[in-house]
C-alpha cells in the first residue's frame, strides 16, 4: 500500500525552526518526485518545496528560498523539509504528495497526499 506519512509540526516563535519529515512507503522513491505544500485557512494549497530523490533536483517558491531546505533519505525513505527564520506566514496545514517523475509546479498532478502536520508560528 502506497503511504505518505508527515511529522514533525508544532507550535514555534517567529524566527524559529522547525523539521517536517514525510515517511514513503509501498513505493520505489527513484520514480517519483515528493513535494511540500501548505494550506493556510481561507487559502488555496500552494506548493512548497520539491524533490527529484533521483537526481537531487530541488524546487523552492520564493516566499521559502534561502530559509527551507528540503532533502531525500534513501536509506530510510524520508523527504525532510528544514524550515528556519519562520514567519508567521508560514503557519499553515503541511502536506506531502508525490509524482511520477520530476517536480511540477500543478499541485493536481500530485497523489497519495498524507494526511498533513500543523504547523503554527506565533508573532
Amino acid at each position: 500500500e502506497v503511504q505518505l506519512v508527515e511529522s514533525g509540526g508544532g507550535l514555534v516563535h517567529a524566527g524559529g525552526s522547525l523539521r517536517l519529515s514525510c515517511a514513503a512507503s509501498g513505493f520505489n522513491l527513484d520514480d517519483y518526485a515528493v513535494g511540500w505544500f501548505r494550506q493556510a485557512p481561507g487559502k488555496e494549497r500552494e506548493e512548497v518545496s520539491c524533490i527529484h530523490p533521483s537526481d537531487g533536483h530541488t524546487y523552492y517558491t520564493d516566499s521559502v528560498k534561502g530559509r527551507f531546505t528540503i532533502s531525500s533519505d534513501p536509506a530510510k525513505n524520508t523527504i525532510t523539509l528544514q524550515m528556519n527564520s519562520m514567519k508567521p506566514d508560514d503557519t499553515a496545514v503541511y502536506y506531502c504528495a508525490r509524482r511520477l517523475g520530476r517536480c511540477s509546479d500543478n499541485k493536481n498532478e500530485y497523489r497519495s497526499w498524507g494526511q498533513g502536520t500543523q504547523v503554527i508560528v506565533s508573532s
